[in-house]
Formats: C-alpha cells, structure tokens, sequence
C-alpha cells in the first residue's frame, strides 16, 4: 500500500452486528451494545450506540461482519435490518466500512473458514490468554478478529497470524480502507 497518511497511531473498528449483544472492538478495547427495546425502536437505539461509539473512537475506517446467507430467515432478515440501519448511520456521520465476510472472519481467526463462532472464540482464547475478560461473548471476540483483520491487512498488526489464516484477508474488499488512508493498493 502506498499513501500519504501514516500508518502509526491508526484505530480501526471491528464490529460484530447482534440485536441482543453487539460487539465492539477498537484500539485494544472492546466492549458490548445491548438493548432490551423490541422491534424499530431497537434498531434505532444499537444503531445510534454504534455511531456514538464510532464518533468517541474516530476509527479510519469500521470494519463489520457481513450477512451469513446460510441463517434462518426470520433471524437473517432482521440482522439485515439492523445491518442496513448501522451501515446508513455510520455512512451519514461520514465512516468508511469495511464488509468481512463470515468465512474470511472465521479463517483469519482460525485457519478453517467454516469455523464456528464457539470456534473462533475457543482459538482465540488459547491462543491470545489473558486478552478478554471471562464475561465477554462471541461477540467481542467476533470485533476484535475484525480490528485486527485491518491491522494485518496493511502489515500493522501487533500479534502473529500463519499464511494460511491471513488467506481469511483475501477475499475482502479492501478498497474502502485504502481510500480511508488516501492511498492505494500496489500491484
């Protein structure tokens, strides 16, 4: 990557979409958005928690899981919900996202695209001890592989990944965050 903004100080935002228990990942921090509301009035309540979030943090650019189209429908349709009400939220308050699908999440985290997110959660506690507290869900753990999927994208990640889980990197539409960076990709 070639650009003109440093890569140093850089915080990007992982974010795992849940109608119960939203994770949040930036800057080595992560934390949960939960609502007890139903329906629209949730919608608007997570979606404007993550946009407060974002405007505190002021990451380069937000990364988010994107759909699994292999859900149950009723489930599915209403994460698409909510995922269109963060993403438009977060458009409007001027952030760039970054869609990571599942199977990218799980193979960067784990080496196995079809990983669970049990899985990815158990592969990430063994192998980064001590990183989250004993009360975190999948959902952190979820937005903190997402954070760092960014970091190692552009060679800034603090923690080692093996060349068959940074293959989880391939498959990921990039651009928006090198256009974040004012750079571009080389090749």
């Amino acid at each position: 990557m070639s650009g003109s903004k440093s890569s140093k100080n850089l915080v990007f935002m992982g974010l795992d979409l849940s109608l119960t228990s939203t994770g949040v990942s930036a800057g080595g921090t992560t934390f949960s958005i939960k609502s007890k509301l139903k329906g629209i009035q949730r919608l608007v309540e997570i979606s404007e928690q993550v946009v407060e979030s974002a405007k505190k943090i002021n990451p380069v650019v937000v990364i988010i899981e994107g759909y699994s189209y292999g859900s149950k429908f009723s489930r599915a349709h209403a994460l698409g919900e909510l995922g269109g009400a963060v993403k438009v939220g977060l458009h409007l308050a001027g952030f760039r996202i970054v869609e990571v699908p599942p199977k990218c999440r799980a193979k960067f985290a784990t080496g196995n695209g079809n990983a669970s997110k049990g899985d990815v959660m158990a592969f990430v506690a063994a192998n980064f001890p001590g990183l989250f507290a004993k009360t975190c869900g999948d959902d952190e753990y979820d937005a903190w592989v997402l954070e760092q999927m960014g970091y190692a994208q552009i060679g800034e990640c603090s923690f080692r990944w093996s060349d068959n889980q940074l293959l989880g990197l391939k498959k990921v539409d990039w651009i928006p965050l090198y256009e974040a960076l004012g750079g571009k990709i080389d090749g």
